[in-house]
């Protein structure tokens, strides 16, 4: 990991602090708490499972996790807005799917999970699903919460863009041109993008 990348993983900005510096406040009841999700060190080597909502409170626990950039056949990427009742970035847009692989599963089987479970694409619409990158990043959201993450970027180009979305977990659907995103997010700014996301797309076009 670079330099960069490590001061990034520290959270050391000022929007990365939360406002409390208690462990925020959440449901004993919540549906992760009944989750586990993959620790990790910072080269995504597995340390143990722990469960999925101490890992997103307090001061958190770095764990593995993945995002996917769906594109169409014109290079257009699909945004999909966060269901209202997510715990964490809720009502954000993020490009398109993430989530945490489970014990056994990698991030590209996790990946094809997803896709299906929340939008409904099945492995018959892309042939081209790929790991593209893998970063370190720590981002506390609000008091409600953090992310602290080893986060696979994967994407994937759909030979058919049919999609039937999952109200519980997508609210709203956008294509947009990924590479107008990247040169103006001013003018995308009230999407309100996911902090994973828009180190993803940062990064993608640097390396580019």
């Amino acid at each position: 990991m670079s330099t960069d990348d490590a001061a990034e993983a520290s959270g050391a900005e000022p929007s990365d602090t939360p406002t409390d510096a208690s462990t925020p406040n959440v449901e004993e009841t919540h549906e992760n708490a009944a989750q586990d999700v993959i620790a990790v060190d910072p080269e995504d080597e597995p340390q143990d499972t722990v469960n999925r909502l101490e890992a997103h409170t307090g001061d958190g626990i770095r764990h593995r996790a993945f995002t996917c950039l769906v594109f169409d056949g014109e290079g257009r990427l699909l945004l999909a807005q966060r269901a209202p009742d997510k715990r964490l970035w809720d009502t954000h847009w993020d490009g398109t799917v993430a989530s945490h692989p489970v014990e056994g599963q990698s991030q590209k089987e996790a990946t094809t999970q997803r896709l299906e479970e929340e939008l409904g694409i099945t492995p018959d619409q892309y042939n081209d699903l790929r790991v593209t990158d893998k970063f370190e990043y720590k981002r506390y959201y609000e008091n409600a919460g953090l992310e602290w993450e080893v986060c696979a970027v994967l994407k994937v180009t759909l030979d058919e863009v049919e999609v039937d979305p999952d109200e519980d977990e997508i609210a709203g659907m956008l294509w947009v041109d990924y590479e107008h995103l990247h040169e103006h997010p001013e003018w995308y700014r009230q999407l309100r993008l996911c902090p994973w996301f828009e180190i993803a797309m940062r990064r993608d076009f640097e390396e580019a």
